[in-house]
């Protein structure tokens, strides 16, 4: 399980800034402190953590104008690369980006970076000056008001929101949308007016709602991108809570969390898929779902 998190102890910010160095500058044989620059305090800064608390990841957005939010210092850890944690910090920064008011994300990268950042939407637009005067960068900037340029398959994710929107009309008034997909994580979010309590909370129905919608969303995307097709009804979900929704609900799966053999569908069987949906107020873990689903073969006439 990753989870993003926000540095806010000094403690939080020791390690963030260790694991920068580590990844960022220690290669280059800069010493302790080169990972730092004049925009530390008025930046918003991210990290990844799994399961066991340890930052698999790092980076930071702060603002150059009031429409154009500045991305650098993505990194990852070296036994996690390549399974869409870097597409997921990135991400993040770009939510946080969005939500300061930026329409437009630049980001100055080295050559090794450039297919990463094409991939996610970036393109050059100028030659940059070089980091710490020896390590050549190019200018890549990313509009922030495409929508498409959220999610992996946008044609996809746009099927998952119009099916939820045409088979559970509830959800248009929950204000459950689709946020990013990564191809190995997928964020939802909800609207919390909508879902108010007397308390000033979010209903506990509605954050399982979420939760369930997020895991079948899921599962309905893990299809698509295995070619397969079948019908997905929820088994049986669990759901702890610890704390109360009052901010922004957000629900997140991640790829290493669901486990089942989808290759039974090939096999005209039914196949059982469990997950997990780790519910966020903003940044705050408040709590766990676990899915039960069931993926059955579709009928002949199903598949015509």
């Amino acid at each position: 399980m990753f989870r993003i998190v926000k540095p806010k102890t000094e403690e939080d910010f020791d390690r963030y800034f260790s694991f920068r160095w580590q990844y960022l500058r220690q290669p280059w044989n800069f010493p302790p402190g080169s990972e730092k620059d004049e925009y530390e305090q008025v930046a918003e800064h991210r990290m990844i953590v799994n399961g066991a608390g340890e930052i698999v990841a790092t980076g930071r957005v702060h603002l150059n104008t009031a429409e154009e939010a500045q991305i650098r210092h993505i990194a990852v850890h070296a036994d996690f690369q390549r399974r869409g944690l870097g597409q997921m910090i990135l991400g993040a920064l770009e939510g946080v980006a969005r939500d300061m008011g930026a329409t437009r994300a630049v980001t100055n990268s080295r050559e090794i970076s450039i297919e990463f950042f094409s991939a996610c939407g970036f393109s050059i637009e100028r030659e940059a000056p070089n980091e710490l005067g020896m390590l050549k960068r190019q200018q890549m900037v990313k509009k922030l008001t495409d929508l498409s340029t959220l999610v992996l398959h946008p044609k996809w994710c746009k099927e998952l929101q119009d099916t939820w929107t045409d088979t559970i009309p509830i959800t248009e008034h929950m204000g459950i949308k689709l946020y990013q997909y990564t191809g190995r994580t997928l964020e939802t979010r909800a609207s919390l007016n909508k879902n108010i309590n007397i308390h000033g909370t979010m209903f506990a129905g509605s954050i399982f709602s979420l939760a369930t919608l997020t895991g079948w969303g899921m599962i309905y995307l893990l299809l698509k991108e295995k070619q397969l097709m079948g019908n997905i009804v929820l088994g049986d979900g669990d759901i702890h809570y610890h704390k109360p929704i009052t901010m922004k609900p957000r629900a997140i799966c991640n790829i290493e969390t669901v486990n089942g053999k989808f290759t039974l569908l090939e096999k005209r069987k039914k196949c059982k898929i469990v997950l997990q949906v780790d519910i966020l107020d903003d940044e705050n873990a408040v709590a766990e779902f676990r899915g039960e689903f069931w993926v059955l073969p579709q009928t002949p006439k199903e598949e015509k």
